[in-house]
């Protein structure tokens, strides 16, 4: 197992220098320390901590500049061409990060917003219960992005919408994860959203880095997914407890708990329309849009009947009505 990941008790900017080569990792998916003195946190919020690993190292406010920039200088170095790399963000610092992803000459692909579970709880202004996910790619190869990896093109959610659109939208609500009277790191990242984002982001046997690994979660999801890991951690306290937890991680173990998609192949997907199947399309809607009541639900029920997909038919609807 231990040739599925190589984790190292090391500063991540040297240790990047040291021993990763150019252009050798698929995929980072990491957190950075946020430069707001996470250090003592608990003291302002009343969170309990006695489970949680001492040894948690901060950035001051001062140099969190210079900070970013040299760890995602060597992140985009690392990072093969068509590689991507997801930054968990707050806010505080947030204009650092960015202006460090646009001086590394990466390319912004999105920004994602997750929402989780109970925020901190403030009286005199509004309750912060998100971060940003900053999604970016290095130029100079095609991106992995797998589409269909969760859900096919034609599956639809409990409410009707699309499944696939409505997983890719850039706003994510996923719980955090509570580890009652179990040790942990201050601030661990749940494997849902780490399962989503290494599922969509990678393939089977890539190389998946987190430069701050702190309670190892994106590289626990990763071996657990059938991907290498390699990661770095300064906190020693946090190193040797995760190393030990790591050897209990099966690769591929996770793979089962994936769903998997249902892919439609319909009769006349990618056909051009001709002028007889447009006005038959426009003459049926008009019948069915009082019984179905819905645009949605009748373009949903044309899709079946035509064997085109739902995009398809709206543009032609569109253009027709």
């Amino acid at each position: 197992m231990r040739e599925m990941y190589q984790l190292y008790h090391e500063d991540c900017i040297e240790g990047c220098k040291k021993r990763l080569a150019d252009g050798s990792v698929d995929l980072i998916i990491t957190d950075p320390p946020y430069g707001i003195k996470g250090h003592s946190l608990h003291k302002h919020y009343h969170r309990k901590e006695e489970f949680v690993l001492d040894g948690y190292i901060e950035i001051p406010r001062k140099e969190y500049a210079e900070f970013s920039r040299r760890w995602i200088e060597q992140a985009a170095r690392i990072l093969r061409p068509g590689g991507s790399i997801y930054v968990v963000s707050g806010y505080t610092n947030l204009l650092d990060i960015l202006s460090a992803l646009r001086d590394a000459n990466l390319r912004e692909m999105n920004h994602l917003i997750w929402k989780y579970n109970f925020g901190v709880y403030t009286k005199n202004k509004y309750v912060s219960s998100h971060y940003h996910i900053l999604f970016y790619v290095k130029p100079g190869a095609t991106p992995t992005f797998n589409t269909y990896c969760r859900y096919g093109a034609h599956e639809r959610a409990e409410d009707g919408r699309a499944a696939n659109y409505a997983d890719r939208e850039d706003v994510w609500i996923i719980n955090r994860e509570y580890k009652p009277g179990r040790a942990k790191n201050k601030n661990e990242l749940p494997r849902e959203l780490l399962k989503k984002l290494i599922q969509y982001s990678s393939q089977e046997g890539d190389r998946v880095c987190d430069l701050f690994l702190g309670s190892f979660s994106t590289a626990k999801v990763a071996v657990g997914l059938n991907r290498r890991a390699i990661g770095f951690e300064k906190s020693e306290r946090a190193y040797e407890h995760q190393i030990r937890e790591m050897e209990k991680v099966k690769p591929g173990e996770l793979l089962p708990t994936l769903r998997t998609p249902v892919h439609k192949t319909l009769s006349n997907q990618g056909k051009a329309w001709s002028e007889a199947e447009r006005k038959e399309l426009l003459e049926k809607y008009k019948a069915l849009l009082p019984t179905c009541k819905t645009k949605k639900k009748t373009i949903q029920q044309l899709s079946e009947e035509f064997g085109r997909g739902y995009f398809s038919i709206l543009n032609v609807l569109d253009r027709s009505l």
